[in-house]
């Protein structure tokens, strides 16, 4: 019995988003779940977070994750992240909202009484969402969750959607975005806005950054 109940203790889902920095690219959030048995093939796969693995490792990874892992992506286009924003005004909130969708898919696969974030914001704005649809979930919020295996898992996930997509964002503007908020973002932000015009910085980048005011009134 005790076996067993110490096994349930490990399932957990673990949350994470990627691009939230990024002037350029979606905003990527991925919930994974994870049991006993995946928890020890991911230590095995040598998970971590994703901010201490190379882009190529993070690309050749996910795709192994998404395997052994039941998991739920949701990635916010730049055109639908400034429509969002214009609504909400408000990160914390946007970031709530794509949460608590990401958790809502999940829990529509898997049952699962626990969920593990990072520390970003006032919990409860995910578990208004969550509720509203009559899902009911133990969320823990804790700073540098990365260090639990299901977030790291999560923040692998979250980073290889985000680098595929601006990658291809980056072929259809015919310009590279560069990740981050830089020098070398505005000046592809100003290429692209000679090149297509002002209206085409919305389909790539997250318009609320300071880095739009910049390129503008140059």
């Amino acid at each position: 019995m005790t076996a067993d109940r110490s096994s349930t203790s490990i399932e957990r889902i673990g949350i994470d988003e990627s691009g939230k920095g990024d002037y350029f690219g979606p905003l990527v959030i991925a919930a994974v779940f994870v049991d006993a048995t995946t928890q020890g093939e991911l230590k095995l796969m040598e998970v971590r977070d994703s901010k201490k693995i190379s882009d190529g490792r993070i690309l050749e990874m996910a795709p192994d994750i998404k395997t052994i892992c039941p998991h739920s992506v949701i990635a916010i286009g730049p055109q639908k992240y400034n429509e969002l924003y214009a609504k909400i005004k408000n990160l914390n909130r946007l970031l709530a909202w794509g949460h608590a969708k990401a958790l809502e898919n999940l829990l529509e696969r898997v049952p699962c009484e626990r969920a593990i974030s990072d520390q970003f914001g006032n919990e409860r704005l995910i578990l208004n969402v969550l509720q509203e649809k009559g899902r009911k979930i133990v969320l823990e919020q804790r700073p540098k969750a990365e260090s639990d295996l299901a977030v790291a898992a999560a923040s692998i996930l979250a980073r290889a959607e985000f680098l595929l997509r601006l990658k291809r964002l980056s072929g259809e503007v015919g310009t590279t975005l560069p990740k981050g908020a830089s020098p070398a973002v505005e000046l592809a932000a100003k290429m692209i806005i000679k090149k297509h015009g002002r209206d085409r910085l919305g389909t790539v980048a997250k318009l609320h950054f300071k880095t739009t005011q910049a390129v503008l009134t140059d």
